[in-house]
C-alpha cells in the first residue's frame, strides 16, 4: 500500500465514524442498518478490518450517501478564482462538482425595471442572498424587498427582474444552467 492509499483509507474510516456521529448512530444502530455486526463495524473504523468494496456500498447506503461521496478526496483544484464581467459588475464561479451551477456576485446599482416587458422568464430556478444594501425583486406580479442577509428562491419561468433601491446593493446568487443562459447579455447568446 503507498501512502496515498493509506491515506485514502484513514479518510474513509474517519468518514464513516463522523458520518455516524453525526446522525447521532451508536455502532450497534449502524451496524444493523448496514446488517453488518457491531464489532465488524468497530473493526472497519478503527482500522484493524480491511475495507471490502462491498461493506463500503452496504455502509454508504446505510448512510444515505453515495459510495463517490464516501471516498471522494479534495483535489489539487479546491481553490478556483473568479470570471470576471465587468461591464455587467459581476463575478461568476463555476461549481465543479456540479458543472451546471454557476456562483454569481454581483453589484446592482440600478433599480428594477418599470416596464414589466423588460422581465425576464426561462427554464431553470435562481437562489440569491443580498450581500449588502437592499434589492428590489420583482417576480411576476409581486414586487418583494429582499435585504441584506435575506435570501430569495424562485423558479425563473415567473417573470422576473432585480435592482437596488436606494443606495447600490450587492448580492450573490447560484443559478442552475438553464437560469444562467437566461441572463447572457445578448452578445454571449
Amino acid at each position: 500500500m503507498t501512502q496515498d492509499d493509506d491515506d485514502l483509507d484513514s479518510l474513509v474510516r474517519k468518514r464513516i465514524r463522523a458520518l455516524r456521529v453525526a446522525q447521532g448512530w451508536s455502532l450497534e444502530e449502524l451496524a444493523a442498518r448496514a446488517k453488518l455486526s457491531q464489532s465488524t463495524l468497530s473493526r472497519i473504523e478503527n482500522g484493524q478490518r480491511r475495507l471490502a468494496l462491498d461493506s463500503l456500498v452496504t455502509l454508504a447506503r446505510a448512510l444515505d450517501t453515495s459510495l463517490d461521496q464516501l471516498v471522494e478526496t479534495a483535489g489539487d483544484d479546491v481553490i478556483s478564482n473568479p470570471m470576471i464581467d465587468a461591464p455587467h459588475q459581476l463575478m461568476r464561479w463555476p461549481v465543479k462538482a456540479d458543472p451546471g451551477l454557476s456562483v454569481v456576485r454581483q453589484r446592482i446599482t440600478e433599480p428594477p425595471p418599470d416596464n414589466p416587458a423588460r422581465m425576464r422568464a426561462h427554464p431553470g430556478r435562481e437562489w440569491l442572498v443580498v450581500l449588502s444594501g437592499t434589492a428590489v425583486l420583482l417576480l411576476g406580479n409581486r414586487r418583494l424587498r429582499v435585504e441584506t442577509n435575506q435570501a430569495a428562491e424562485f423558479p425563473t419561468m415567473l417573470p422576473h427582474a432585480i435592482g437596488a433601491e436606494g443606495r447600490p446593493c450587492e448580492i450573490l446568487g447560484i443559478f442552475d444552467r438553464d437560469a444562467r443562459r437566461g441572463h447572457r447579455p445578448a452578445q454571449e447568446t
